[in-house]
């Protein structure tokens, strides 16, 4: 049997992954929320389809993270929590964010980021003080953890692009979803 390969740190995991220029990436997406809010009218509804959209990202990255990060099966949520902002965070958005604020069951934390690629260059008006801007975020994490088995709750807590000090988003674990498998075996 080979030698498990170690997991590779962020910074590994950043350099291995194909990438678009920063700034195309960041117009790119302003440009679709932009076009969103033109298109639905209502801000709740442009928060529902980045989520929705995030969701559908979320559901197919975990597998490139997976293929390309080497991480066994993390044995609880606290561990799945530590991967996502070290490594994931890392990967596919090139920041590390900093888990805090565990309840004492340990199925709810937050998420806080320093740094947002996302909101280079945005400034919300006054008519949009209610949009979650990056709540494609909140999606992706959900999405993932749910291809992982975990449906969760992501809501965002702190947005620096409404005068907060940082980007916090809060993860709940709703519950741990047993694996299914296609097809049953005979005996």
């Amino acid at each position: 049997m080979p030698p498990l390969t170690p997991p590779k740190s962020g910074d590994a995991l950043f350099a291995s992954v194909d990438r678009v220029n920063a700034e195309l990436f960041t117009l790119t997406y302003g440009a679709i929320v932009r076009q969103l809010l033109t298109d639905l009218e209502e801000v709740e509804e442009v928060n529902k389809q980045l989520d929705q959209m995030g969701y559908n990202m979320g559901t197919r990255l975990v597998d490139e993270f997976l293929a390309k990060s080497n991480v066994s099966r993390c044995v609880d949520f606290k561990e799945t929590a530590d991967v996502i902002a070290k490594l994931g965070f890392k990967m596919f958005l090139g920041v590390t964010a900093t888990v805090t604020k565990w309840d004492a069951e340990g199925t709810s934390c937050s998420f806080v980021l320093e740094d947002n690629p996302l909101v280079d260059f945005v400034d919300l008006p006054d008519t949009c003080q209610g949009l979650q801007y990056c709540n494609v975020l909140s999606g992706v994490i959900r999405g993932a953890l749910e291809m992982v088995s975990m449906k969760t709750e992501v809501t965002w807590v702190r947005d620096m692009l409404r005068g907060d000090d940082a980007y916090e988003m809060r993860v709940k674990l709703i519950k741990q979803v047993p694996e299914e498998y296609p097809y049953k075996d005979d005996d």
